[in-house]
């Protein structure tokens, strides 16, 4: 597929038609690429040609030459990298994986080499590789690279274009756990936050006033004294970094995050911790083609339950 279509809507309003693009394409794409496709024609606006500051309107229909945008995004031809999976359950349809921490999940353009795409492509043999984006083979969701946990990889475009509808319409179930600094005020909530791209670094996060709906329901499970608590999370959007800029903005940045966070604790306690400490701890999903429910489950990874360990005796020599 050659063209894609989006219809602007009332959320992306007054956005400039460069940002706008940025932040709907599939895959990253820098800014300037953008703004030359927009001058070069690649990139309109019902139908005709506009300036990358267009601001967008509501019902706008922008269409973009996307494989003319991919072609020149790539460098080099993704190949197949014999990188160990850790396989929760696998079918003619679909993968289900336990992402470790520290792997990114799809090449970008920097970025060609020691992902899970490249993985997949080794271990999966009967992957489609027609799918539209070779740079993200099968992906439907996205788990940041530090983040481990449960992630659902497509085989086909059938499964691929079902599941994420699913994942769109928020029919799926994505659980997380999460440690943080300090403690909360309210031990069980919701989170309703808008988030967007931050108005000044472009490479992350913010909570903006006209940034895109952003939901997350949390639950206290365990405090560690003052240091840090333990918090089971219920998904119910997927915004980019949508856990780590939540309890950013209300005052607990997730343990380890060295984007969002200090790392007070590592560094006031000594405690090593080597990544944020966020856990895709299950998901649940229609099957794309049975129809059936599925629901699985990423055990803790070794450093999360360390830390855990680590906390419970601090905690109990300061009490």
């Amino acid at each position: 597929m050659e063209k894609r279509m989006y219809k602007v809507e009332k959320e992306d309003e007054q956005k400039r038609l460069d940002v706008y693009i940025v932040e709907k394409m599939p895959i990253e794409i820098s800014r300037n690429l953008i703004q030359n496709a927009i001058t070069k024609g690649q990139i309109t606006v019902n139908g005709t040609q506009k300036k990358p500051h267009y601001k967008v309107k509501q019902g706008d229909e922008i269409q973009i030459d996307f494989h003319e945008l991919v072609e020149e995004t790539k460098e080099e031809e993704i190949l197949p990298e014999n990188i160990p999976l850790n396989i929760l359950y696998e079918d003619e349809e679909l993968i289900v994986i336990n992402k470790p921490a520290g792997l990114i999940v799809h090449p970008t353009p920097s970025i060609k080499t020691g992902t899970l795409v490249n993985a997949l492509m080794y271990h999966v043999k009967n992957l489609d590789k027609t799918m539209q984006d070779p740079n993200r083979l099968g992906i439907v969701h996205r788990l940041d690279k530090e983040t481990s946990g449960v992630l659902v990889v497509a085989k086909n475009a059938f499964s691929h274009h079902l599941l994420s509808k699913e994942f769109k319409e928020r029919k799926t179930m994505k659980y997380y756990l999460v440690l943080i600094e300090g403690t909360l005020k309210e031990k069980e909530g919701e989170i309703n936050l808008p988030l967007g791209r931050h108005p000044i670094l472009r490479h992350k996060r913010a909570v903006v006033y006209n940034g895109r709906e952003a939901l997350t329901e949390y639950k206290v499970l365990k405090e560690f004294g003052d240091l840090a608590t333990l918090v089971w999370i219920r998904l119910k959007t997927g915004r980019t970094h949508q856990i780590r800029v939540h309890f950013k903005y209300i005052g607990n940045p997730v343990i380890g995050d060295s984007l969002y966070g200090k790392n007070k604790i590592a560094k006031n306690l000594q405690i090593p911790v080597d990544r944020q400490m966020l856990h895709a701890l299950k998901l649940g999903f229609y099957h794309p083609k049975s129809n059936e429910w599925m629901e699985f489950l990423a055990p803790l990874p070794d450093d999360f339950k360390n830390l855990l360990i680590t906390l419970t005796n601090l905690k109990g020599r300061n009490s």
